[in-house]
């Protein structure tokens, strides 16, 4: 039967449920599986017929109308939320804003939708929409939506819309769960001119100020730049500090307290914050579950229902590129070029961009007289839209649909909910104007933004609003970072891979990197499921122990030093649970769509093919790439790429 394959969940179930259907002249999968979510609390049998009687569609201008009547309510609902909650988290996310006060700490954790389910179903609604509008699961979705209309897979995603009963007081848990992860990563500074060597030097100027864990990592890819190998230790020792839990507490976020990170002996450690919160997320996540029974995880629902890839198949993909020899071969050219032994840390090795040959400094003293605000840079995104090969009013949508805010965190894309609001591109920008790491981050989050007009204002059904799962935002997001020298003033344009094949092994070099980190942080999850009364301490202790072992298998071969922890810095595993898989899963999609794109030689078809891709909307992973390419998400293509550069 239908309902046992859905996600189903009630607080209280009708004990008489199996014969709400009994006598019920007419029949349907979705009334079936409104049947499945009636409870005591909705009414009788005799409630529940007479509801499908008066609202069951008969015929297909009726259930048209409903459709785009739910589509419309959907939309401000929706859009309504959203915009309470970006107006709540102005202080604690944006630097334009008043400093944050208790009060705005307390409502980051507030959800305006975390009632509107119980809402719809106490009002019937919800029941309306299932009976007219039924759930498919994936496996429908990928064998029945190659033949749908783009009409019926709008209609197949209204039925995704209800398909639990979490009572809204556990919605709120994890809201709050997830805003304090965030709240604490977007204050994790660290004052790196405090830091000191043995010696007791000072490697860096006292106004440098890193994020852990992007700017840190970022710093690191700078410093391949002429002789500063001093220097990315010392941030490995960080990382690796911040880990293990063993980073004093005084020094983060503090601009007076010095300290030596290879000697913390005597110094008062952080308490285990990092794992309590990730525990408190996963606690809030675990209390979901009793109310979905075919979907009993968060693990399950993050990558059945949200990336719509199960976690096998993912995990299957990211050891076979990891493991690859394509993979030592790339380590060997990198070996060459830096005429050394690898760290663990030429994991970020970034000699393979077109900018590795550049100034860091003199790229930034560009970047900040272009950029000294967000709104120098909101002011310039037609020239970079145009400099992509969108012109005429294509160009102007999209543009007039994107606002660009300073960011207290590391920077982020906020997209659009409904068509009355705007894609938010958040960045980090100094006093002194946006660095060329900050410039790096706009470029990535403009192609986010980009993406999120597409299918929202160019769209045309709501219900299809958005893209498959995050990691095809993240495809756009990695293809217009990887143009970013290309949108500099007066850089040409260019949008093939690079004649000297750098840029294939630089993103063959991407994916090893991010798809470790991404077997780590599915493997955490995997054991907090597995160990659901572990405290802060043991999560260390088991996320230290599964990064050495990921480390032991697949990196320490060709990076060497057993028994690494590198590969669980990512602050991802903090404040965005089992997030990290979509931005391998983004590379794969990306280097398919550089492989189709290449053959759009002028910029205007370029663009036009770019527009036609991410105007598809919300089909399934595998049916979006399909339509976009012409096969299944595979690392295939990038790994055969490799072999040829190699070959030549």
């Amino acid at each position: 039967m239908l309902c046992a394959m859905l996600t189903i969940g009630c607080a209280k179930k009708n004990s008489d449920k199996m014969n709400l259907t009994e006598g019920l002249e007419i029949e349907g999968r979705g009334i079936d599986q409104a049947a499945a979510l009636w409870t005591e609390a909705d009414g009788t049998k005799e409630d529940f017929q007479a509801l499908v009687r008066e609202h069951y569609c008969q015929t297909d201008s009726e259930r048209l109308a409903l459709f785009e009547s739910l589509s419309r309510i959907m939309e401000r609902c929706y859009e309504s939320a959203d915009l309470l909650t970006v107006e709540l988290l102005k202080p604690t996310q944006l630097t334009n804003a008043d400093e944050p006060a208790t009060p705005d700490w307390i409502m980051s954790g507030y959800s305006p939708l975390a009632h509107f389910s119980d809402d719809m179903f106490a009002n019937k609604l919800a029941f309306i929409t299932i009976i007219n509008f039924p759930h498919y699961s994936l496996e429908e979705k990928n064998r029945l939506g190659k033949e749908w209309t783009r009409q019926e897979w709008a209609m197949a995603r209204m039925g995704d819309v209800f398909t639990t009963r979490v009572p809204a007081e556990v919605k709120a848990r994890l809201a709050q769960a997830q805003a304090n992860a965030e709240n604490y990563i977007a204050d994790y500074n660290i004052y790196m001119g405090n830091l000191r060597t043995e010696d007791g030097r000072q490697l860096w100027p006292m106004d440098k100020v890193l994020l852990s864990h992007w700017n840190l990592r970022d710093e690191l890819k700078a410093l391949y730049q002429g002789d500063n190998q001093e220097k990315q230790e010392m941030i490995y020792q960080v990382m690796q500090r911040i880990v293990r839990q063993e980073i004093p507490q005084e020094a983060i976020n503090n601009p007076d307290y010095v300290w030596k990170p290879s000697d913390v002996a005597d110094q008062t450690a952080e308490p285990y914050t990092r794992y309590e919160r990730i525990l408190e997320t996963a606690h809030a996540l675990m209390e979901e579950d009793q109310y979905c029974p075919s979907a009993n995880t968060g693990i399950l629902r993050n990558f059945e229902e949200g990336v719509e890839i199960p976690a096998k198949e993912l995990d299957s993909l990211f050891r076979a590129l990891v493991g690859s020899e394509q993979v030592r071969q790339v380590a060997n050219i990198i070996r060459e070029r830096l005429g050394r032994d690898l760290r663990p840390y030429d994991i970020w090795y970034d000699g393979f961009k077109a900018r590795a040959s550049l100034n860091e400094d003199a790229l930034s003293e560009m970047t900040r007289k272009l950029y000294p605000d967000a709104n120098a840079f909101a002011a310039d995104m037609s020239r970079l839209l145009e400099k992509m090969g969108f012109y005429g009013e294509d160009a102007r949508t999209i543009a007039r649909h994107i606002v660009v805010e300073p960011a207290r965190g590391s920077g982020h894309a906020w997209p659009c909910l409904g068509r009355q609001e705007p894609a938010r591109l958040r960045t980090r920008i100094a006093p002194t104007g946006m660095d060329y790491k900050g410039y790096n981050i706009a470029v990535h989050e403009f192609g986010h933004c980009v993406e999120q007009v597409l299918d929202m204002y160019m769209i045309d059904h709501y219900m299809l609003s958005g893209v498959p799962n995050t990691a095809y935002t993240e495809a756009s997001a990695f293809l217009w970072q990887q143009r970013d020298l290309q949108l500099l003033p007066p850089s040409a344009f260019s949008h093939q891979l690079s004649d000297s094949g750098d840029e294939v092994l630089d993103q063959l070099w991407s994916m090893y990197e991010i798809m470790g980190v991404s077997l780590v942080d599915m493997q955490m999850w995997q054991w907090i499921y597995a160990h659901p009364e572990a405290t802060p301490k043991e999560l260390c202790e088991a996320t230290v122990r599964i990064a050495q072992e990921v480390w032991n298998a697949y990196y320490e071969p060709v990076l060497g030093e057993k028994d690494c922890v590198l590969l669980a810095v990512y602050s991802h595993m903090v404040n965005a649970p089992m997030y990290l898989p979509n931005y391998p899963l983004g590379h794969i999609v990306q280097y398919q769509l550089e492989e189709h794109l290449a053959q759009y030689k002028e910029q205007k078809d370029f663009a036009q093919e770019y527009m036609r891709i991410y105007r598809l909307g919300r089909l399934t992973p595998q049916e979006w790439l399909i339509q976009a390419v012409g096969s299944e998400p595979s690392i295939d293509p990038i790994l055969r790429a490799v072999d040829r550069v190699v070959k030549q």
